[in-house]
Order: C-alpha cells, then sequence, then structure tokens
C-alpha cells in the first residue's frame, strides 16, 4: 500500500486532475466528506487530505510514503528525511516582500525593520542575505493588515495576482522565490517501495511535460 498525501485547498483543486490523468481517482469527494483517509480507484493507493504544513511532517515520520505540497512548506519545514522528486508545475505563485504604496520609494531603516509573515525562516533566510536587520513577526492570516495598523514596515507573503495587495493598498516588491507543488517522498521509503513508487513517478513527470510542451 503506497499512501499518498494531499494539501487541503487551492492545492488539493488543482491536484486532482492531475491525480486523475495519471489514473488515480479519489472515490469519495473530499471537498464535502469530513473523511481524513480516502480509498482510491487503486487498491494499492490511498490518500490522506490534510494541511499543507504537515504533509511534509507526515512523509518524513513515514505515516506517508508521498506528498504533495508546495515548495513554500518545504522551505519552512524544518527536518530531515525527505527527498524532492518532481516539481508538479501546478499551484504557482511567488513568495515577495510587500510595503504599503506609499512606502514603495522609501529607502529601508537602515537600523532595524519589522516583518510579518507567516513564513518565518524563508524571511529571515532572505533579509539575513540581503544584509538586512529585520524583526520577523509571526502571522497565521491576513497579513496585509500589519503595514496598515502600524505592526509591519513590510510583510513577506505568497502573491498569486495581486488583486488582494492592491485592494488593501499595498505594492508587491523584491521576489524571494517561486513557488510551486512538489511531490516528496520519505527517504526511506524510497529505498523499499522503490518499485511501486517510480512508476508513479514516471507518469507524473510524464503528464507535466505533455502540459508544459
Amino acid at each position: 500500500m503506497i499512501t499518498l498525501a494531499l494539501s487541503k485547498g487551492r492545492i488539493l483543486k488543482q491536484t486532482l486532475p492531475l491525480l486523475k490523468e495519471v489514473g488515480i481517482e479519489l472515490l469519495d469527494d473530499p471537498f464535502t466528506s469530513r473523511k481524513l483517509i480516502f480509498e482510491t480507484n487503486r487498491d494499492d493507493l490511498r490518500c490522506l487530505v490534510i494541511r499543507a504544513t504537515d504533509v511534509p511532517t507526515h512523509v518524513q515520520f513515514g505515516s506517508a510514503d508521498l506528498g504533495i505540497v508546495g515548495k513554500d512548506g518545504l522551505m519552512e519545514h524544518e527536518g530531515s528525511g525527505l527527498c524532492e522528486l518532481l516539481d508538479l508545475q501546478i499551484a504557482k505563485c511567488q513568495l515577495m516582500t510587500a510595503v504599503r504604496a506609499e512606502d514603495v520609494d522609501k529607502p529601508r531603516d537602515q537600523k532595524r525593520i519589522r516583518v510579518a509573515s507567516k513564513y518565518v525562516k524563508s524571511a529571515r533566510a532572505y533579509y539575513e542575505s540581503q544584509h538586512i536587520q529585520a524583526e520577523i513577526i509571526k502571522l497565521y492570516g491576513a497579513m496585509e493588515l500589519a503595514p496598515l495598523v502600524g505592526l509591519a514596515d513590510e510583510i513577506v507573503d505568497l502573491v498569486e495576482t495581486g488583486s488582494t495587495l492592491k485592494a488593501n493598498n499595498l505594492v508587491a516588491q523584491e521576489l524571494i522565490a517561486d513557488i510551486s507543488c512538489r511531490l516528496i517522498a520519505n527517504a526511506a521509503t524510497m529505498r523499499v517501495k522503490h518499485q511501486a513508487i517510480s512508476p508513479l513517478v514516471s507518469r507524473l513527470s510524464d503528464v507535466v511535460a505533455a502540459r508544459s510542451a
């Protein structure tokens, strides 16, 4: 049995059509069912539908053999034992800094700035690479509010269309990373279940290549 961990929400909506193209379909609708474990049309494969932030952890500790998660989740995950097998080229967006529109042309304070983000590890690494002293404040949502109420000078967040930033009078500034979903595996599982997993990886690779052609 292969267990595949899938990320809930926006990622799942783009993942299911991709899986269907390689012949994998969930037997129940994950958007209406309260289940967490889903059987598929394959007797040898089942899916977990969980929070994106938990996918790397389930794969790392072996409760899932494979996982589909955004690159942002991998960048934030602290732990070893994961293999990144394939860029699935879905749920594309960018991890960027953003400021209030009126602050676009203002130079940064050379002493220290305050940054709000859900992506603490990535934000800290970025500002350190730019030799900027930044105090990182962790928020879990409504990131755009932080500069508007004086909580932070900048934010680091995922940007897809930029419409949410614009609606809140914010402007995207610097690109930290291009983000898309990745197929990951437990390193030990790849050795033990290599013969079972390799055909699936190969089929997914072919579909991704065909979509990009």
